[in-house]
């Protein structure tokens, strides 16, 4: 095999262009992306030998000092693509003493669980750097993270409530900020961030580089970049409608009310492995868990009203394997990387198709098959249609099960026996021109 710095020198070639070259036809290195020996030898023994397409792409504009809008699915590298090239800049401000250190780098994520993901990575890739990072959030004892930040970092992680307080407290400084991630913006602006991120990109320095990654691009998303990006370069990896070709899908139409049974029957005889479920609301995820538990299924669960502690315990059974089942709300489970994943399910279908394709592309990964069952009330129908037209592919329906739904069902309209049509505490016009006035 050539070495590439031998190709480069046969084709007469400058380094971005043949770095073009190498992105096409797939044989780039990240010796190619101009990355040092220390930050080189920590991605090895990571056991990454080559550089994914949004690592490719956005890694030599992150080191040119761009503003970046990087637009990629969860499991596409997007991580390393800014961690990568920060330590890569930091590395020469490096040997500051402990104390003398400053944040120069902030990453601000949606999640406590994607926030401690992003600071594992980052910590994995500096191991041959003197640079310290260290990620602080909310939901658990302050104390300890201000003990740490006031020792030094160099690169700080943060959920934006925590980040606000601590800044408030004197506890952050964050005048010298030179690069600012926001990842997952689209699940940040979702989840009501949009005024905290607007005052932490005031808070840090007008010169900066600012790094926006988003698994989507909404209007709402581009409106914040076109406010506080400067001339920024687009990185665009697989269309968001894109599905991996490893999964196999699946839908199963049934009443709403059979739905738990139809899940546990699928448990039962179907569904094997490792497998996440996904629910549309907090009570509904406490509910199935309940369920399986009392049917002595092996099963956590995840959601905003947990503790830290008790949502970091049950990711690390299930990532541990002493649990087989993890039943989850969308937004706990955002950006949460967890490897050799058998099987999705989708108990409540989203009503946003986008959040879909996010569901199953968490099975599947690096070369594997997945499959992804999804059970479909009556209510839910429309859901199928925008997925389907959005994924550009029919789902396989499963017809053959205990519990199917009439084809002419309607959606379900659940009444109280003997209840009122009428709003509680509505006046009707009669009796409002009867009411007398004290005036």
């Amino acid at each position: 095999m050539f070495s590439t710095k031998y190709l480069k020198n046969i084709l007469k070639i400058s380094h971005s262009t043949f770095m073009y070259l190498c992105s096409k036809l797939s044989f780039m290195s990240f010796k190619d992306l101009q990355l040092n020996r220390p930050i080189l030898r920590a991605v090895a023994e990571a056991g990454y030998d080559n550089p994914t397409l949004v690592q490719e792409k956005t890694i030599p504009l992150v080191l040119a000092k761009k503003d970046v809008i990087v637009s990629a699915q969860t499991g596409t590298g997007k991580t390393a693509a800014f961690a990568l090239p920060i330590l890569q800049q930091l590395f020469d401000k490096q040997d500051a003493s402990k104390r003398g250190k400053k944040i120069r780098a902030l990453v601000v994520s949606p999640t406590r669980e994607l926030a401690v993901q992003i600071d594992e990575n980052f910590q994995k890739y500096c191991t041959y750097t003197n640079l310290r990072t260290t990620v602080v959030f909310g939901g658990t004892s302050i104390e300890p993270q201000i003990d740490i930040l006031k020792k030094g970092v160099d690169i700080l992680i943060a959920t934006p409530g925590r980040l606000l307080d601590l800044h408030k407290q004197d506890v952050i400084n964050l005048d010298f900020i030179e690069t600012l991630v926001l990842d997952e913006a689209d699940l940040m602006l979702d989840m009501g961030f949009i005024d905290d991120v607007k005052k932490i990109e005031r808070l840090c320095p007008k010169e900066k580089q600012i790094l926006l990654f988003s698994a989507t691009i909404p209007y709402k998303v581009e409106q914040l970049a076109n406010t506080i990006l400067t001339n920024p370069e687009r990185v665009e990896v697989a269309a968001n409608s894109s599905t991996s070709i490893n999964v196999n899908q699946v839908l199963y139409y049934v009443p709403k009310k059979n739905k738990i049974e139809l899940c546990l029957h699928l448990l039962r005889n179907t569904i094997k492995g490792s497998i996440i479920i996904f629910r549309r609301t907090k009570f509904g995820v406490d509910k199935l868990e309940q369920t399986l538990l009392k049917n002595n299924y092996k099963v956590v669960s995840l959601h905003g009203d947990k503790t830290q502690n008790d949502r970091q315990a049950a990711l690390n059974q299930f990532k541990n394997k002493e649990v087989n089942i993890l039943i989850a709300t969308d937004v706990a489970a955002r950006g949460i990387d967890i490897d050799n994943l058998d099987a999705v399910v989708n108990f409540d279908l989203p009503n946003i198709p986008e959040t879909y394709v996010h569901r199953i592309g968490r099975t599947a990964r690096a070369g594997k098959t997945g499959t992804s069952y999804s059970l479909c009330s009556a209510d839910e129908k429309p859901y199928v249609a925008t997925i389907q037209q959005l994924i550009q592919l029919q789902i396989d329906v499963i017809e053959e099960h205990p519990y199917p739904l009439d084809p002419k069902a309607k959606k379900e309209i659940h009444k109280t026996p003997g209840k009122s049509k009428y709003k509680k505490g509505r006046k009707s016009e009669s009796s409002k021109k009867k009411k007398k006035r004290w005036y």
